[in-house]
């Protein structure tokens, strides 16, 4: 049976999550930044720091807030029912125009330039990134991710060969980790994606960050993966903030998706401990 739902409705949504995730960190990432906090010692340099940051989300939420002055590029994620009907306008611009809006209401920093070279401001916040799925049903799952470039600049991808283990990728991520140093804000959450091309690697490794960091990969063979990176990137001694210590990374999401028989392409986007998104079902 068809389903209608106005562009209008679609809209609010994105306009409601992008406001959300901007001011409200995720409760796995709350979870992951207090049991951090718990483990390191009574005192030092670091443990004062990830209270300040705990402060910080907790401030942003009440007060409405920007988690970062870095409110990022909005990704935004669609899965929409084959049986549903967009109606009353074009569904990629009411998210624009959803985004738009909930930059100039949250006071939050318009980041985006309309040309690499020329980089011209456009004043809005948009265009985003939209990535549309069509799937079975009657519903529209909606996410959105607000990435700053601190951390997005330290992601890479990389053409491993077909014959390479999993160690080599461990390699290849936790190298991606030593690179970045303290440069995007340890402690890190890290979205790998390996197979599929070039680009569907980097989107894998996007869509990563969107599982709560706290659920490992249902696969046995991909969560021993997200577990030896995760061991091999604390033992860096980066730190927070890069301040050293064994609180490099606080999470390691990795998907798999298909490839072809001649490559392995590996993505790794690397993201900071103010790891936000939201999600919504129309």
């Amino acid at each position: 049976m068809e389903r209608v739902v106005r562009s209008s409705e679609i809209e609010n949504t994105v306009r409601e999550l992008c406001l959300k995730a901007n001011t409200e960190l995720r409760p796995d990432v709350l979870e992951a930044l207090r049991s951090v906090y718990d483990r390191e010692k009574e005192g030092s340099i670091s443990k004062k720091m990830l209270g300040a940051l705990l402060a910080n989300a907790s401030v942003a939420a009440g007060e409405k807030l920007a988690l970062c002055q870095d409110t990022g590029m909005v990704a935004v994620f669609i899965q929409m029912g084959g049986n549903v009907t967009v109606s009353g306008g074009n569904l990629l611009e009411a998210v624009n125009r959803g985004v738009e809006k909930a930059y100039v209401e949250g006071f939050f920093r318009k980041s985006v330039v309309d040309d690499p070279l020329i980089r011209k401001n456009t004043g809005t916040n948009t265009p985003a990134i939209i990535h549309l799925d069509i799937v079975e049903g009657d519903n529209i799952d909606i996410s959105v991710m607000p990435k700053g470039f601190g951390s997005e600049n330290k992601s890479r991808t990389a053409m491993l060969n077909p014959t390479c283990k999993a160690e080599e990728i461990a390699d290849f991520c936790v190298e991606t980790v030593k690179l970045a140093g303290p440069d995007a804000c340890p402690p890190y959450i890290l979205g790998i994606g390996v197979g599929g091309t070039l680009e569907s690697c980097a989107l894998a490794a996007k869509k990563a960050l969107l599982r709560p960091i706290t659920e490992k990969n249902p696969k046995p063979h991909v969560a021993e993966l997200e577990k030896m990176i995760f061991e091999q990137a604390n033992s860096l001694d980066i730190g927070v903030m890069g301040l050293g210590g064994h609180s490099t990374v606080m999470g390691v999401n990795v998907e798999f998706i298909p490839t072809h028989i001649a490559g392995c392409p590996v993505a790794v986007n690397m993201c900071c401990h103010s790891l936000r998104s939201a999600s919504a079902v129309l």
